[in-house]
């Protein structure tokens, strides 16, 4: 037995040991490798939430929900209103947003009889870069691919041997991250910017971000895929569509996709 496939149980073993768990679903990579981990461990024992809110776009909760009939759990939607404490999009938004929803999910849980919510958080996450994880601890939501010692790497590797069509999938974030901080949120830019990134990902641009400013479309993504902006010459349609969706200005960001930029000059 390989070193790899002893992590693979020892997860299997942790997973087993909890009895039941209510998975934090979002369709991405990591809690799709968790919940099908899950469902070999627990079998019909493991319920899938997905959150839908405003700022999750609406082809990732409808991807979550294919993704849950095919591995074969019980799967419910969560309606989830914009907290008011994130309101005005604060610097703290992640960890207010997770305290708000994941008191939400222990909720709904408990009513359907499942003894612990658990989530996707793997063993590369840290709270500088995640501040939403202060509230996983701080409520108790179990993250056992962090716990078992499961890298980005190890995820995708088991998720193709698993066959799971996440395997190669991008990271991705909820959409308050495409808007500075300490902007008061409008649903008619949040839709914008759901409406563009899909645009985007259907030209195959799939590792994307379109960051906010104003009237003002900043388009982030990573060197290959930049390149294939401008060897396919698709600037002139990508300028048109965004404008169509109600961008005044559209932009390329030559330092391509990176978390955290609206750190760096843009507030």
């Amino acid at each position: 037995m390989t070193d790899s496939d002893k992590k693979y149980k020892e997860l299997i073993h942790y997973l087993e040991s909890l009895g039941n768990v209510a998975v934090a679903y979002s369709g991405g990579v990591d809690s799709t490798f968790l919940l099908k981990a899950a469902r070999e461990a627990l079998g019909n024992r493991v319920l899938a939430m997905t959150v839908n809110s405003p700022y999750i776009p609406e082809w990732e909760i409808n991807e979550a929900a294919e993704l849950a009939k095919e591995i074969n759990v019980e799967h419910i939607i969560v309606e989830a209103p914009v907290a008011e404490q994130i309101r005005n999009n604060p610097k703290d938004r992640c960890y207010l947003c997770k305290t708000f929803i994941f008191n939400m999910l222990k909720e709904i849980a408990i009513q359907k009889g499942f003894n612990q919510v658990i989530d996707g958080t793997n063993a590369e996450d840290s709270e500088d870069d995640r501040p939403g994880m202060k509230a996983l601890r701080e409520l108790n939501i179990k993250s056992p691919l962090r716990d078992t010692g499961f890298s980005k790497q190890d995820i995708r590797k088991y998720s193709k041997i698993k066959k799971l069509p996440t395997w190669d999938k991008p990271a991705y974030a909820c959409l308050l991250t495409r808007l500075p901080y300490e902007k008061e949120l409008d649903p008619e830019d949040l839709k914008k910017i759901e409406k563009a990134e899909k645009y985007l990902i259907d030209l195959g641009i799939r590792a994307v971000r379109v960051r906010v400013h104003d009237d003002l479309a900043r388009i982030e993504t990573n060197p290959e895929q930049l390149k294939k902006i401008f060897n396919e010459n698709l600037i002139e349609s990508i300028s048109r569509q965004l404008k169509r969706i109600g961008f005044k200005y559209v932009t390329l960001d030559l330092e391509g996709y990176r978390t955290g930029s609206f750190k760096e000059v843009f507030r």
